[in-house]
């Protein structure tokens, strides 16, 4: 079997990573996977296919001049022949209306990984709906918590098509890692407090500084750490500065060296206002570290109170602030949450898991097509 991942953009950490591992995890269990990332002109990133690369596997390259190139078109219709690819697995809006155009009329099985988070701009939120509808002409759609599932099926997606399957981390991957980041930004005696994400509003990096603000009031010798990029990098430093917390506060930006990244970390805090299944949760649980969360999308099935972890309400300051400071003061129950969120993740989050999971679903697909049962839908698609 086949598979062609088609990845529109390197907008967020979480979701690249996943692509990279699932494919490897596919490999070893004798798929030939190929990871296709668009080279934007305006934004031309191809980080996650030099990773898949680094990685062993087969990786091209689709230019792509604006916001509809009918020559990327051509080159992913050019690449499902070369490959002889049974599955084409688009991530992301843009990489969705592409595979579907190419692959008419029915090339190969379709399938999306769909997160569909919510947003608050209004362009974001109509890419999602514009999403959703192309989604009901998809042979599969993957999705990683029931409310992305909930959404999907409410605009008219089958019901029989979606399908939830968890993200999966390679639990060997965080075993035995040197810390990278400590010796760089906290000194001797310093607790080390990270965030790992796409800086973004969403995430709720705002709220951690206003949390780190009330923590730093307790106890001075903490740093708080934000690993990762995105556009409100700019806002977030204001607001440390505003807080008067700044030298308390380092953006470490983006970094490829995660295991040693999380070895350096006391805890691991999401405080996120939309989320699915973040795979920061997932790594920082596979490395044995205590993690602190929101009940938002599917991580409540990951963060189990008082066992795996700790659970917040999305906005709550206060909530966050305690929490941070419960972990400080009692190691032991740190010690303990990181050890039973690796369990927890070996058990039912592990990469392995999640790759045979998607190869259930490719061959059902697979099948339905070989019994004539698949029934291609159109789309009009303009271009002008």
């Amino acid at each position: 079997m086949t598979i062609l991942f088609l990845i529109s953009s390197e907008g967020y950490y979480g979701a690249e990573n996943m692509v990279v591992v699932l494919a490897r995890h596919l490999s070893q269990q004798g798929c030939h996977c190929v990871v296709c990332v668009f080279r934007n002109s305006h934004s031309p990133h191809t980080e996650v296919g030099e990773q898949a690369k680094r990685q062993g596997l087969a990786m091209e390259i689709v230019p792509c001049n604006g916001r509809w190139d009918w020559g990327a078109v051509t080159r992913i219709r050019k690449l499902l022949v070369k490959h002889n690819v049974d599955i084409l697995h688009p991530h992301g809006y843009k990489a969705d209306l592409y595979a579907y155009v190419a692959n008419w009329p029915n090339r190969a099985g379709l399938v999306a990984t769909s997160h569909n988070w919510s947003s608050k701009v209004m362009r974001m939120r109509a890419y999602a709906g514009l999403d959703r509808l192309l989604l009901r002409r998809f042979d599969k759609v993957i999705v990683v918590s029931d409310h992305v599932a909930d959404i999907l099926r409410r605009w008219g997606v089958v019901h029989d098509k979606v399908c939830e399957i968890f993200n999966g981390v390679d639990i060997e991957r965080f075993d035995g890692a040197t810390p990278t980041l400590r010796n760089e930004i906290a000194p001797e005696g310093y607790s080390l407090v990270g965030f790992v994400g796409r800086l973004v509003s969403d995430k709720g990096g705002a709220l951690l500084l206003h949390a780190a603000q009330q923590v730093l009031a307790v106890h001075s010798k903490i740093m708080f750490v934000l690993v990762g990029e995105g556009p409100s990098r700019k806002e977030w430093e204001a607001v440390a500065t505003r807080l008067g917390i700044g030298q308390h506060v380092v953006f470490a930006g983006a970094r490829d060296d995660m295991p040693g990244v999380y070895a350096s970390l006391d805890m691991v805090v999401l405080p996120s206002l939309f989320e699915a299944m973040p795979m920061c949760l997932l790594e920082a649980l596979a490395a044995k570290k205590p993690v602190i969360a929101t009940r938002v999308g599917a991580v409540p099935k990951l963060i189990r109170p008082q066992e795996t972890g700790l659970l917040i309400e999305p906005g709550d300051v206060n909530g966050l602030a305690s929490a941070i400071l419960r972990l400080l003061m009692d190691p032991e129950l740190a010690s303990r949450l990181g050890e039973n969120g690796r369990a927890h993740v070996a058990q039912h989050f592990s990469a392995e898991v999640m790759a045979r999971s998607y190869i259930g679903q490719y061959e059902q697909v697979l099948a339905s097509r070989s019994n004539g049962t698949h029934k291609p839908a159109a789309l009009e698609v303009s271009c002008r």
